[in-house]
């Protein structure tokens, strides 16, 4: 069993459209990094995010936002969020289980760009689109973190290895 395999098999199974991005994309793309959040990027249709907020519900996992989270799949309310309350990220979490889902509202990659050519990956029989190392770079030279920094090195190093293959 993998961490978050109940969501990442909802997701399949809805069809959702997402790709992974954030620490655990850096790990299914080659290295050991130490994450305990999913980070997904997903495409903003408000069919696509209201199946996203049944399964999280269904699951158990709740929001830390005071907000409906249905309201993330209208479309106006969307907008609102980000534009007057600058969101970056939806967030849900299932407290017991030390659990946490980010919905990545705003990127230096889009969702489009990023669903183009995704790494499948496959895990038993769960096939999981993840962000390809270029666009992961892309997107982590934007956030200034330490660990972003730390991140961008070892994909680097993951990159010029797959092409010495």
């Amino acid at each position: 069993m993998i961490f978050y395999e109940e969501i990442l098999r909802a997701f399949q199974k809805q069809k959702v459209k997402y790709v992974l991005v954030g620490g655990i994309a850096v790990n299914l793309l080659g290295s050991m990094r130490s994450t305990a959040d999913l980070d997904i990027l997903v495409e903003m249709s408000d069919d696509n995010l209201k199946k996203i907020v049944n399964i999280m519900k269904k699951y158990g996992y709740r929001v830390k936002q005071p907000v409906d989270p249905m309201k993330i799949a209208d479309k106006k309310t969307r907008e609102d969020l980000i534009k007057n309350k600058n969101m970056k990220a939806f967030n849900f979490y299932k407290e017991k289980e030390l659990k946490e889902v980010d919905i990545i509202i705003e990127s230096p990659v889009s969702f489009k760009e990023a669903w183009k050519k995704p790494v499948r990956i496959k895990i038993g029989d769960l096939i999981l689109p993840v962000i390809s190392i270029n666009k992961l770079i892309k997107m982590k030279e934007k956030t200034g973190r330490t660990i972003d920094h730390l991140d961008i090195e070892e994909l680097k190093k993951i990159k010029k290895l797959k092409r010495n293959l």
